[in-house]
């Protein structure tokens, strides 16, 4: 028999918290048409100061399948959901909030799409036909769920859904989760990282009864924090990549426009100009230094879950061998390029060229010497990498090739 546990946070909700158990309640006739024969409900009462624990003890009085615990103070909406996830006693859990604004007769769905295979299986607030949230929290959440796309290279239209349901086992693998209200986007974030097959399933969602616990700009900018540092922990040149593509794209354009400007016959450049070099030479120095940062932390994040390098800055490796490895030759080259280029610059210095003609070959002569060595330092670091990722499944080849020979 499966069973359902509903868990339920709750904080100062004495205006909503009966109706919502009750109509949670309610749903067990329709859960039972999906295969789902038990429904516990855990109501957890995180630190109430008004009369939520009564509505529910009254409510606990009546029906055996329904518990309520409590806890001592206010800890947050993530712990208390992390406290009804490990009283659950159900095969399957979910969760919603108690101010009314998620619809428990969608439970019954949520259900049936976890019983056909999904994992996880997300209220969709964001692609369901009815729904009363705000316009700015609207345009949040939208923006929310297009970055995780775009960080997972997963669709998700809804990433901090706080109606779910999720097999119990799932736990260990999306754990460990926040105790705030980022407990959602986190688990999202996670489950995507995680390879754990999600479902949306499209909810309505209407105003909540009472005044609203969420602060667009504090709780948007924790949502934002989140996902960012989440995604960070599987996948860091996902993030660091893009952000020192982008430098690096910048500083190139910059030069591209400036070397247009020499062959147009322009020789000087006014401090505009000379602000522009600059830009693009920390830009392009910057954005390298942060894209080979990127590369280095997905070795060491291999090391750490014992699973392949993730490769490839959009999705898929651009080269049929990882980027890093060509990192030998392409400091080399750039220590080489710039070495020579220095050299005609002396030359040209002690031949009467003057300091204002020959400076942008002297700072670009620089430039490629420090990304060459860069580079050069940054090959030796990964390939130490490689190798110690690779050292367990070496071993156990080695051993296997031993073997075979004894026998």
């Amino acid at each position: 028999m499966t069973t359902l546990s509903v868990v339920i946070p709750a904080y100062n909700e004495e205006s909503g918290i009966a109706e919502i158990a009750n109509r949670v309640l309610d749903t067990q006739s329709s859960l039972s048409d999906v295969s789902v024969e038990g429904l516990e409900l855990l109501v957890v009462d995180d630190g109430s100061s008004d009369n939520t624990g009564l509505f529910v003890q009254k409510i606990v009085e009546e029906n055996s399948n329904v518990r309520l615990i409590r806890h001592s103070q206010n800890r947050g909406y993530g712990a208390a959901l992390k406290t009804g996830f490990g009283q659950a006693k159900g095969e399957l859990v979910g969760f919603l909030d108690a101010d009314g604004t998620y619809p428990p007769e969608y439970f019954p769905n949520l259900c049936e799409a976890s019983l056909n295979g999904a994992d996880l299986v997300i209220g969709s607030r964001m692609s369901g036909s009815d729904s009363q949230m705000p316009i700015t929290r609207r345009i949040g959440n939208r923006f929310f769920a297009t970055l995780l796309s775009i960080l997972a290279r997963q669709r998700v239209t809804d990433s901090a859904s706080g109606m779910r349901v999720f097999k119990k086992d799932l736990l260990e693998r999306i754990y460990p989760l926040p105790d705030g209200l980022n407990l959602t986007p986190v688990m999202s974030t996670r489950a995507i990282h995680e390879g754990i097959e999600i479902v949306e399933i499209p909810i309505p969602y209407s105003e909540r009864l009472g005044r609203s616990k969420l602060s667009v700009v504090h709780d948007g900018s924790l949502f934002l924090h989140s996902i960012l540092w989440t995604a960070m922990m599987y996948n860091p040149v996902r993030i660091l990549g893009l952000i020192g593509f982008a430098g690096m794209a910048l500083s190139l354009l910059i030069l591209l426009a400036i070397a247009i400007m020499r062959l147009q016959g322009v020789s000087t450049l006014g401090p505009w100009g000379v602000t522009a070099i600059y830009v693009a030479a920390v830009a392009g120095f910057a954005g390298f230094s942060i894209f080979t940062l990127g590369i280095s932390f997905n070795y060491m994040v291999s090391l750490f879950y014992k699973e392949p390098i993730r490769q490839g800055l959009f999705g898929r490796p651009l080269l049929s061998v990882p980027l890093d490895r060509h990192f030998w030759w392409m400091g080399g080259l750039a220590l080489l390029a710039g070495f020579f280029l220095g050299i005609a610059s002396l030359l040209l210095g002690l031949n009467g060229w003057d300091i204002a003609r020959i400076w942008l070959y002297m700072l670009a002569s620089a430039m490629l010497i420090l990304t060459g060595v860069q580079l050069l330092i940054y090959w030796i670091q990964l390939r130490v990498l490689d190798e110690l990722s690779q050292r367990d499944s070496l071993v156990v080849q080695e051993l296997a090739s031993q073997e075979s020979i004894g026998k």
